[in-house]
């Protein structure tokens, strides 16, 4: 497997982030970091997200920082050349995987049905998004899902909460979680990364 896919397997919570403003993005980092959590996924669903990568990775240079919803190969250079080590995307693009595959990047997919499971094997992928989480099915799908595929390993990311985090990691073919419950909108756009930090602790508890 990959050397990132170790670390995030390592780390079990991989924080999903929306960063609209550059200047909270190594406060953000910071606050992770001292939480216990020296991971993020930053997602491409702002301008702001390629600049936001590159204060990070240069600020944190040890941390897991990932690119989310990437959906396209020009996204997936801006994400590698602003520091991002891993590639997330809420869809399984066989464009976008071979891009990232061609660069040598961690490329994690997201699949919900049988079919986009196989796809993903048939791109030589392990290591899968189950996305929407909660929406598709929740636990009881991935445990579902797992028994015919042995060997593919999920980070269901969708819906996941504080209450509901222990029923994925139950399942031996999770290997980490996305939520946002940590790295809420409202909290980095007030710039309260005391709590920020509360919220990455409390959650790193719950996963150790």
């Amino acid at each position: 497997m990959h050397p990132v896919f170790e670390k995030l397997s390592q780390l079990k919570l991989v924080p999903v982030v929306v960063i609209n403003d550059v200047s909270k993005a190594v406060p953000l980092a910071k606050a992770l970091c001292e939480g216990g959590l020296p991971c993020a996924e930053i997602t491409f669903r702002t301008a702001q997200a390629a600049d936001s990568i590159r204060a990070i990775t240069e600020a944190f240079p040890d941390m897991a920082v990932g690119a989310g919803t990437v959906l396209t190969p020009k996204q997936v250079d801006e994400a590698i050349a602003a520091g991002a080590t891993y590639i997330v995307a809420p869809g399984l693009n066989p464009e976008v995987v071979k891009h990232c595959q061609s660069k040598g990047v961690l490329m994690v997919p997201g699949v919900c049905t049988p079919s986009e499971v196989e796809l993903g094997l048939s791109l030589g992928l392990e290591a899968l998004k189950f996305f929407p989480a909660e929406q598709a099915g929740g636990a009881n799908m991935v445990k579902a899902l797992s028994a015919p595929y042995r060997n593919v390993k999920f980070m269901p990311t969708g819906g996941i909460t504080p209450k509901n985090v222990s029923d994925y990691f139950a399942i031996s073919s999770v290997f980490a979680c996305g939520g946002s419950w940590m790295v809420k909108d409202d909290l980095i756009n007030a710039g309260d990364f005391d709590k920020i930090k509360e919220l990455t602790q409390e959650a790193v508890s719950l996963v150790k």
